[in-house]
C-alpha cells in the first residue's frame, strides 16, 4: 500500500480499465451485428437518426453491463458500421456529404461520453455499496462492543471483525504490561506468536524480532511490516493524508499499527496472515476506522483496571479503618490496668515503674490518635464550633506542651492590631490541632532551637502558624505528609506513628478550616492552621444569650 492512493471511485474505475472481459465483448459484438443486420433489411426506410439511436442502445447496454472499455470499443465499431453500411456510398468508408461527418462525430462522441458516464455511475454505485458495507460492519462492531460485558471480550470481538473483514489469518491487540514490555489482551483466528529473529531489509528497516517490533511500534507510534522474506520494514512517517500507514504492502506477512487515543499510543494492533496480505483502499479505510474502535476498547480496559484497583484500595481502606477502630477500643482497657499497676508499683518504690507508666501514657496517646482517626474516617467525629479567643487557646496549649518541649524554647506572638483575636471553632479540637503542630515541631527541631507560635487575622480567617528550624519537607511530598502513617524519606525517626498531621488537618477541616505546609525562609517548616474568624460583637451576643438561658 503506497502513501499516494486515488479516490475510491477512481480506483474502481481504473480496476475496470485494466480488465477486458472477452466473453462479454463477444456477446455485445454479436448484439451489434444483429442490430446491424436488422437495420440493413429496412435501410431504405430508415433515417440517420433511427440508425444512430439503434446503435446507441447497444452501446449504452454494453457500457452499463460490461464496463467502459467494452462500451467505448463498441462505440468505435458502431461508428465504422454506421459509415460503411448506412451512409452513401455504401460499403465504403468514404463520406460523400460533408454534413454526414457531423452525424458520425456526434454519434461517436455521444457513445464515448455515455460509456464514460455509465462507468462513473457504476463506480459510484460500487462505492456506495462499499460504504454501506462499512457502516454495517462498524454497526456490528459497535453492537459487539456494547454487548460485551468485559473490555477484553469487546477487544476480542473487534479483533475478530477485523480478521474476518480483511481476510487475514490472525488479529491481535497488545497493550503495555504492568511492569515492562507488551501484553497480548485479545486475539482472533489461528494462534501463532509473532515471529522471532527476523532480519532487516531495505531502508528504514530494523533488526528486531516480532515481540520487539510490537514494543517498537508502541514506543514510536509508527506503523511497521513483517515481510514474507523475514524482513522488517517501518514507516518513514506516521501516515499519509488519508490516515493509512505509509508503507508498501507487497510481500507483507503482518501489519502492525499503533492504537491512539488523544494523540497517545495506548496499544498495538497486529494483523497477520499465512499468505501475503493484500489490503485495498476500501479495506484500508475500514481498518483505520476500526483501529480507533480498538483504541477506545484499550482505553476502556485501562479504565476498568484502574476502577478495580481503586475498589480494592477502598475495600482495604475500609478494612483498615474497621481494624483500627476495633484494636483501639480493645487496647484502652488493658492500658488503663497497666497504668494503674505501674502507679501502684511506683508508689511502692520500684525504680522502673515510672518508665512503665510513661510508656503506658505514650501508648495511650497513640491509641487515642487511632480512635480519633477511625472516627474521622467513619464520619462520626462531632464538633461544636463556638466563638473563642485565640489567647485562651494559646494559654491552654502552653500548659499542655510545657512538659514535652524539653530543650526547646517557645515564642508566642499574637497580632497586636486586634484588641481581641477571636474565631469560631471547637475549642477542644482546635487545642488538639495546635498541640499536635507544636509536638511535631519539637520532634524535628534541633535542641535549643526556638519554636514560634503566632496568630493573626486575615479577612474572614484566623491564621495560626507554628514555625520551626527543622529539616523541612522534601520537594514533592508537601501533601503526602498529611497522609496517615506517612513519614518523609531520609528523615530520622522522631517517634510516633505519623498520625499527628493527618489528624490535625482532618480536625481543622471538620471545623471549616484547614492545615497547610510552607517551607520556611532560611530553613525549617511553617505549619499554618486556618479557622473561621469571628468578631467581638458575636462574643457579646452569645454571652447575653447564655445569661438569659
Amino acid at each position: 500500500m503506497s502513501a499516494t492512493v486515488l479516490p475510491a471511485a477512481h480506483q474502481a474505475q481504473d480496476d475496470e480499465d485494466r480488465r477486458f472481459n472477452l466473453p462479454s465483448f463477444l456477446l455485445w459484438l454479436g448484439a451489434l451485428a444483429l442490430v446491424t443486420v436488422a437495420m440493413l433489411t429496412v435501410r431504405a426506410r430508415l433515417d440517420k437518426v433511427h440508425i444512430a439511436l439503434g446503435y446507441l442502445l447497444v452501446v449504452l447496454g454494453a457500457g452499463a453491463s460490461a464496463g467502459r472499455r467494452i462500451g467505448i470499443s463498441l462505440s468505435v465499431i458502431a461508428f465504422v458500421c454506421f459509415n460503411f453500411f448506412f451512409l452513401p456510398p455504401y460499403h465504403s468508408l468514404v463520406v460523400a456529404q460533408p454534413l454526414d461527418w457531423i452525424v458520425l462525430v456526434a454519434f461517436l462522441v455521444t457513445g464515448i461520453v455515455a460509456a464514460q458516464l455509465l462507468a462513473r455511475a457504476r463506480a459510484d454505485a460500487a462505492l456506495a455499496r462499499q460504504r454501506t458495507a462499512e457502516v454495517d460492519r462498524l454497526s456490528a462492531v459497535g453492537a459487539e462492543a456494547l454487548n460485551a460485558g468485559r473490555a477484553e471480550d469487546a477487544l476480542t470481538a473487534i479483533a475478530e471483525v477485523m480478521r474476518s473483514t480483511l481476510h487475514v489469518a490472525r488479529g491481535e491487540i497488545f497493550v503495555p504490561a504492568d511492569t515492562e514490555g507488551m501484553m497480548l489482551v485479545a486475539s482472533a483466528g489461528a494462534a501463532q506468536p509473532a515471529s522471532e529473529g527476523t532480519e532487516s531489509t531495505g531502508p528504514y528497516a530494523l533488526r528486531m524480532g516480532g515481540t520487539q517490533l510490537v514494543e517498537w511500534v508502541a514506543a514510536s507510534g509508527r506503523s511497521a511490516l513483517e515481510r514474507m522474506d523475514g524482513g522488517v520494514r517501518v514507516s518513514t512517517d506516521d501516515a499519509d493524508t488519508s490516515g493509512l500507514p505509509g508503507l508498501e504492502m507487497r510481500g507483507a506477512r503482518a501489519l502492525l499499527l499503533p492504537l491512539r487515543v488523544r494523540d497517545q499510543t495506548v496499544g498495538v494492533l497486529r494483523l497477520a496472515g499465512d499468505e501475503p496480505i493484500s489490503i485495498d483502499r476500501a479495506q484500508a479505510r475500514f481498518l483505520v476506522a476500526l483501529s480507533y474502535y480498538a483504541a477506545l476498547g484499550v482505553e476502556r480496559l485501562r479504565l476498568e483496571h484502574e476502577a478495580e484497583h481503586a475498589q480494592a484500595l477502598r475495600e482495604a481502606d475500609e478494612l483498615k479503618n474497621a481494624l483500627l477502630a476495633s484494636v483501639s477500643h480493645d487496647l484502652r482497657t488493658p492500658l488503663t490496668t497497666i497504668k494503674a499497676l505501674a502507679h501502684d508499683l511506683r508508689m511502692e518504690g520500684h525504680a522502673r515503674a515510672a518508665t512503665i507508666e510513661d510508656e503506658a501514657d505514650r501508648l495511650n496517646r497513640f491509641v487515642a490518635d487511632l480512635l480519633d482517626l477511625s472516627r474521622l474516617n467513619a464520619g462520626s467525629f462531632t464538633v461544636s464550633p463556638e466563638v473563642n479567643a485565640v489567647e485562651d487557646l494559646f494559654g491552654a496549649a502552653l500548659q499542655r506542651v510545657s512538659g514535652m518541649l524539653r530543650e526547646h524554647r517557645l515564642r508566642v506572638d499574637v497580632d497586636a492590631g486586634e484588641p481581641l483575636l477571636v474565631g469560631r471553632f471547637d475549642f477542644v479540637h482546635a487545642l488538639r490541632v495546635v498541640v499536635n503542630l507544636i509536638e511535631n515541631a519539637a520532634k524535628f527541631s534541633p535542641d535549643g532551637a526556638t519554636i514560634e507560635l503566632s496568630a493573626e487575622r486575615r479577612g474572614d480567617e484566623i491564621r495560626i502558624a507554628v514555625a520551626d528550624r527543622g529539616p523541612g519537607v522534601p520537594p514533592g511530598e508537601e501533601e503526602r505528609i498529611f497522609e496517615p502513617f506517612y513519614r518523609p524519606l531520609g528523615q530520622p525517626d522522631a517517634g510516633g506513628a505519623g498520625l499527628g498531621l493527618s489528624i490535625a488537618r482532618r480536625m481543622a477541616e471538620a471545623q471549616g478550616g484547614t492545615v497547610r505546609y510552607d517551607a520556611r525562609v532560611g530553613g525549617g517548616s511553617v505549619f499554618e492552621l486556618r479557622l473561621p474568624a469571628a468578631s467581638i460583637s458575636e462574643t457579646s451576643a452569645e454571652e447575653a444569650q447564655s445569661a438569659s438561658l
